[in-house]
């Protein structure tokens, strides 16, 4: 019996997008006279106690001269009802103009490091700061964070847990699966344990 694979080779440029599941999220940064604001696609937990994470930000952004000043930044988690918002900021850079007055973005000054974080339309945030490792900044453009504050809606994310349902649709994450194109969580299914 000769059975037809469906499979078909992923092309090289496009492999990282088969595990690119990961929430996309909004990065902001501030060094006391500027502003900026991001979207990035790559971020994970790298460590849980303390709570560290690992982004990939372009070292020729304005985000990244930012952060390279002040040693901090903000992670903001979007929902479905921005992904517009997230869509927009991740395809103007900050050099050009301020973001947050551009997209009439409403952004508190986080508790610890004083970071804007976002709450409307987003489903929680996090507070970082740098973990220098100049090596992995320079040749793959990922850098390293311990959150020291962090925030979430409790309609979407409560005792360590998301739930993702009907009531609570406009707070799921969106997930970036390239070319402008996004995925929202959907419902939460739960494995039988």
């Amino acid at each position: 019996m000769n059975h037809m694979s469906d499979f078909r080779p992923v092309a090289p440029e496009h492999a990282s997008r088969l595990i690119n599941h990961g929430p996309t999220v909004l990065v902001t940064s501030a060094d006391g006279s500027r502003r900026n604001i991001m979207a990035a696609a790559w971020s994970m937990p790298v460590e849980f106690t303390p709570p560290r994470i690992a982004i990939v930000i372009d070292k020729h952004t304005y985000t990244r001269e930012l952060i390279a000043k002040t040693g901090a930044f903000g992670i903001c988690i979007p929902g479905t009802a921005l992904v517009d918002l997230t869509y927009a900021v991740g395809n103007a850079s900050g050099r050009d103009l301020d973001k947050f007055a551009r997209y009439d973005i409403d952004a508190k000054t986080g508790p610890v490091l004083g970071m804007p974080v976002i709450e409307a339309g987003c489903s929680a945030w996090l507070e970082c700061r740098l973990i220098p490792e100049r090596h992995t900044e320079d040749a793959y453009d990922t850098c390293f964070a311990e959150v020291v504050a962090a925030a979430a809606d409790a309609r979407v994310f409560a005792n360590g847990h998301w739930t993702f349902d009907s009531g609570n649709a406009a707070l799921h994450t969106i997930h970036h699966l390239g070319g402008g194109n996004f995925v929202s969580a959907g419902n939460t299914i739960r494995a039988r344990t």
